[in-house]
């Protein structure tokens, strides 16, 4: 059976075990060898990574054509009315080509950790939180689209992936779960 570990990584933690640079990666949070990161979370961004020892399951998680569901909460700059929602619905013209439609749906701010590095404020200026949930995986897909439609990121967090969810982790924290009765 494989192994298959669930990490709420925090904001500036690197998705890979080195780095050169000594900045924070999984390997600052994780005791484990020989499982790797099914996709990637940027730097700036937090919330749900799955890392496997199982090569199979690694890529039906991660690449694109398998097309498998990721929910993030994203915090962003303005009140967003619902056209600039259905545009995301629809897909937003990048520089790499239009993005796949998206689900979206304006969220109450979650009840979640402060995060180490505060986020801009400003207070004339409103934020709104939305729950995206979207199949695609360009790079930093999310920001580019939020700011394409005007509404800038200022916090994004990956909810879930397919079937799991940060539910009971805090930031830093990681479990293993093991892969039965899930369909993937």
């Amino acid at each position: 059976m494989p192994t298959i570990v669930l990490f709420n990584k925090p904001y500036g933690v690197l998705t890979q075990f080195t780095d050169n640079a000594g900045r924070s990666t999984l390997k600052d949070y994780i005791d484990l060898n020989g499982i790797y990161a099914a996709g990637r979370l940027d730097k700036d961004s937090e919330g749900l990574v799955i890392l496997t020892d199982d090569g199979r399951l690694q890529h039906r998680i991660s690449h694109p054509r398998k097309k498998m569901e990721k929910t993030y909460w994203v915090q962003v700059e303005g009140l967003p009315g619902e056209g600039t929602l259905e545009h995301l619905r629809q897909g937003v013209k990048l520089r790499d080509g239009i993005t796949l439609p998206a689900e979206v749906r304006k969220i109450p701010e979650p009840s979640i950790w402060p995060r180490q590095s505060p986020i801009r404020f400003r207070a004339k200026i409103p934020a709104t939180w939305l729950e995206l949930k979207i199949t695609q995986g360009k790079n930093r897909q999310i920001r580019r689209m939020t700011a394409a439609v005007g509404f800038p990121t200022l916090r994004l967090i990956r909810y879930a992936i397919g079937p799991w969810s940060l539910n009971g982790l805090a930031p830093g924290q990681w479990k293993t779960v093991q892969l039965e009765n899930i369909s993937i």
